[in-house]
């Protein structure tokens, strides 16, 4: 079943009204306005006046605004989310400031190199409020260090604390944010002259916002990596070719998206086994069946990715961030298919292994909408879904 494209407000009054699992009739019965006033509304061929919106508001007992708008996505309060964001900020504006007279007493570069891989594995394993909340103290001293004793060892590990701020950042819902780390990012990989950390930066670049530069970006970073043959240059020249297969699928290439995707299969042979260590990266054979499923999905094949999400198999070392992607690309592929039973309890696994990314992912929504489309009464467990997700 193909996802509803509908997005006004009465679409949202039918999704809000099976959510509270009543009919139209029962609705209309609850509200001075006709049912067919009230069907009309719910397919578009009618506007909803301000009126009409408040008395379903009031009777569905929900805000208007859930009607009348999409919904805020982000988990938290906005003044805690402030609190985590905003010194995040404040410490990437500290790039070019020189050394901080505060931190006389810094602590070595050996335990802030281990503190930066740290923070990328929690990030990985989608603790986001942990490494958020750790993070801003890290990148000041990581800034003093490198103005104070540069060395390559410090400019990666400095490299490794931007790329984790962007993805908090991004992962909260502050993609600004996370082109502002992105781009210290750039300006960190340049002095460490590591030409494999340049072309992760122009892949994150390219798939952050996927625009006419995106393509261009990406094989920017292969040209930087041409000729080199070393696992970690394979590694992330396969990585790159995911990017342009994600890339070719937004814009419904289906070849490109199967040359690239024969590319990075060829690296991951070469590969051998989860390059995890190399660069925050975590390439292989499993990295590039999950892209061939995010592709199919983005290109609508889901007959085909449905055959995908099914024969894959995730071994126990499986990323945390990475599994959750996995089930909620498995539900979506579930819901298409018709399965709503088996789709919501993907999508209920998805929250229990890493609730903080799976309450963000485009999908997640995506799936709850279509779920809810396909039921005449929303059942307990997928109101609660809904409601979750701020539905």
């Amino acid at each position: 079943m193909p996802l509803p494209d509908d997005d006004h407000t009465g679409s949202r009054i039918r999704e809000q009204r099976r959510l509270a699992r009543l009919t139209q009739r029962e609705l209309a019965d609850r509200i001075p306005y006709s049912l067919s006033l009230l069907n009309q509304v719910e397919c578009g061929a009618r506007p909803a006046t301000p009126g009409f919106v408040a008395a379903v508001a009031h009777a569905l007992r929900v805000d208007s605004s859930k009607l009348t708008g999409p919904p805020a996505v982000t988990a938290l309060p906005a003044d805690r989310l402030l609190a985590l964001v905003a010194p995040i900020r404040e410490a990437l504006d500290c790039f070019d400031l020189g050394p901080n007279p505060d931190l006389a007493d810094s602590r070595p570069e050996p335990v802030l190199v281990t503190e930066a891989d740290a923070l990328c594995q929690q990030v990985r394993a989608t603790h986001l409020r942990a490494a958020a909340k750790a993070l801003p103290a890290l990148i000041v001293e990581l800034t003093h260090l490198v103005w104070t004793a540069p060395s390559t060892a410090g400019w990666r590990a400095l490299s490794s604390a931007y790329r984790t701020a962007h993805d908090v950042a991004l992962k909260l819902d502050h993609p600004d944010l996370a082109r502002v780390a992105l781009d210290r990012m750039g300006w960190a990989a340049g002095q460490a002259s590591d030409p494999c950390i340049e072309a992760v930066q122009r892949y994150k670049r390219a798939t952050l916002w996927r625009s006419a530069t995106s393509t261009p970006l990406i094989t920017s970073g292969q040209a930087l990596l041409a000729g080199q043959t070393s696992r970690e240059a394979l590694a992330v020249t396969g990585q790159l070719h995911l990017g342009l297969a994600t890339v070719a699928a937004k814009a419904e290439d289906a070849t490109a998206v199967e040359s690239h995707l024969a590319a990075a299969r060829e690296m991951a042979d070469r590969v051998g086994g989860e390059a995890a260590d190399v660069h925050w990266l975590s390439f292989g054979r499993v990295n590039v069946r999950l892209h061939e499923l995010g592709t199919a999905i983005v290109l609508n094949d889901f007959d085909r990715a449905l055959g995908q999400a099914r024969s894959i198999k995730l071994p126990a070392s499986t990323l945390t961030s990475r599994r959750a992607r996995y089930l909620v690309d498995r539900a979506l592929a579930e819901m298409e298919a018709g399965s709503a039973k088996t789709s919501l309890r993907y999508l209920a696994e998805a929250r229990k292994v890493a609730p903080e990314q799976t309450r963000h992912l485009p999908g997640t929504r995506a799936t709850i909408r279509g779920l809810v489309h396909m039921s005449r009464r929303a059942p307990d467990s997928l109101g609660g879904m809904a409601l979750w997700v701020g539905m």
